[in-house]
């Protein structure tokens, strides 16, 4: 939901994992967010990043993965 001035209201707004497209839940306090900064040819900071959010499944996962 959006006011007149065309900010966003809504107090919840889903987000979807990047690895399987799932909906990441309110209750999924497994998942992250990360942020992956943009670098130019001499590796320096551009100012501009990737982001990427990850459901607690993917991460129970790969843990499973270390272990075996």
């Amino acid at each position: 939901m959006q006011n007149e001035e065309g900010q966003n209201m809504d107090l919840y707004i889903p987000r979807k994992c990047s690895a399987t497209n799932r909906l990441i839940t309110s209750k999924d306090h497994a998942s992250v967010q990360i942020n992956v900064g943009h670098l130019d040819e001499l590796g320096r900071y551009t100012g501009t990043f990737s982001t990427f959010a990850l459901c607690g499944f993917v991460r129970a996962q790969a843990l499973a993965e270390e272990e075996s």
